[in-house]
């Protein structure tokens, strides 16, 4: 059986899906024609029930969820791993400056429908002045006075300061500074249309893919390689290092609480709609 699959090119993604499209684990007869795309234009498939399986945003998960339920498997949660506000000027007063009521400072973010966003919703509710662009683009935004702030993730967390811009805030370390918990980011969903054996049977070929490549780290190299974008090597494993942990193998109690809080969170202050669907897998 072929099923559509999207995911990033990012190294998080190809890092835990080349077991699994390449066959070096059993996948139990599936099969996948697989679309590489930066996050929100994942979202935006999203939107339009695309594919039957794909990485998104959770908090684009919550505008989908009558049509796709959460794996337990592929999740991006973590400590230490949020999307970070950065600047080219003074962080300290331009900080002051998102607070503000009525702040006019434009701010260059991945996505509408990204976490980022929601968390820079949360963080900053008066910064309201957006403006979209492609992730890999939000450097050079502030680096060229595009826009004032710069929204950034994945791997530019790593690459910002080599360009002598400064980090404003972590907006993952706000969180956990707020919750306790980890930070969900991204995750795989599963289309409801699908029959449950399926999703169950994707769910256990993903953990397999998952688990393959904690045992082999270096057997994608070249895959993740040739989607890293001239990334090295040591930034590569580093973020995939930030990004992929035992949330990725299964999301647990722990990985659930923190999803349901960041949910519950974005209803009470009506950053997204009431979700009346079971959001998980069940019956793992």
């Amino acid at each position: 059986m072929e099923l559509t699959l999207g995911f990033s090119p990012c190294p998080n993604d190809t890092f835990i899906f080349d077991a699994l499209i390449h066959h070096k684990i059993d996948t139990e007869g599936l099969t996948f024609d697989v679309s590489y795309d930066d996050v929100e234009t994942l979202n935006q498939k999203a939107f339009h029930g695309d594919l039957d399986i794909t990485k998104l945003s959770y908090h684009a998960f919550a505008y989908v969820a009558d049509q796709y339920v959460l794996l337990d498997s592929g999740s991006a949660l973590g400590f230490g791993v949020g999307p970070m506000l950065i600047c080219k000027g003074d962080p300290e007063k331009l900080r002051e400056e998102l607070s503000k009521p009525g702040t006019q400072l434009k701010i260059g973010i991945p996505g509408k429908y990204t976490t980022a966003n929601f968390l820079l919703g949360l963080a900053f509710p008066n910064a309201l002045n957006k403006e979209e662009l492609v992730f890999s683009d939000i450097e050079n935004a502030v680096l060229e006075g595009r826009v004032d702030v710069g929204l950034i993730i994945h791997e530019n967390r790593f690459t910002y300061q080599d360009k002598g811009l400064k980090k404003i805030i972590d907006l993952g370390d706000f969180w956990e500074k707020e919750t306790g918990l980890a930070i969900p980011l991204g995750g795989i969903v599963a289309n409801r249309s699908l029959p449950i054996d399926i999703q169950h049977k994707i769910n256990r070929v993903l953990r397999r893919s998952v688990e393959y490549a904690f045992a082999n780290p270096k057997s994608g190299l070249e895959f993740i390689r040739s989607h890293a974008q001239e990334m090295s090597e040591e930034v590569m494993y580093k973020h995939i290092d930030l990004y992929v942990n035992t949330y990725s193998v299964e999301l647990g109690d722990e990985g659930k609480k923190a999803i349901k809080l960041l949910f519950d969170t974005a209803i009470e202050k009506n950053v997204i709609p009431e979700i009346k669907e079971e959001l998980f897998l069940t019956g793992i």
